[in-house]
């Protein structure tokens, strides 16, 4: 019975719901930015290594052996570098355009809650501390004139 008080307080204090909306809006941006890597960086990175695929690329530690009937008798075990150095250079490049996407949208953040910046509105919250924080400075001020 524990148990299930507890989940209900934590469906009902937001954190499931919040989690939820995180989820789902990772989800989409993970499609944004594979959007943008795929069909965007991508391609004028490949003019730039002249179709070179590093798929198939592998260190051969024993060759595959056939048997008389043209079957695989003895399977090829290699290690596989091309593959591994592929995914990481996909996975520098998304990193990097995540980075510099944060890095806008942290920018943004910045100038909407710079009070002095007029060209983005300030949001409430932001607005609502200035103001109180401009009504304690004038009440202190009222108070330092009554001693």
């Amino acid at each position: 019975m524990k148990l299930l008080q507890e989940f209900k307080e934590f469906a009902v204090k937001g954190n499931m719901m919040d989690m939820a909306i995180g989820i789902i809006i990772g989800a989409s941006f993970n499609q944004v930015i594979d959007v943008l890597v795929k069909q965007v960086l991508l391609p004028p990175l490949s003019l730039l290594s002249d179709g070179i695929n590093l798929d198939n690329k592998k260190f051969i530690l024993r060759e595959s052996q056939t048997n008389t009937l043209g079957e695989v008798s003895v399977q090829e075990v290699a290690i596989s570098y091309g593959q591994f150095i592929e995914t990481f250079l996909d996975f520098l490049i998304v990193g990097f355009t995540i980075f510099i996407v944060v890095k806008f949208i942290n920018r943004l953040n910045k100038k909407a809650e710079d009070p002095s910046d007029t060209t983005i509105s300030t949001p409430k919250n932001i607005q609502l501390l200035m103001d109180m924080n401009e009504l304690l400075k004038e009440q202190n001020k009222i108070l330092k004139q009554k001693k």
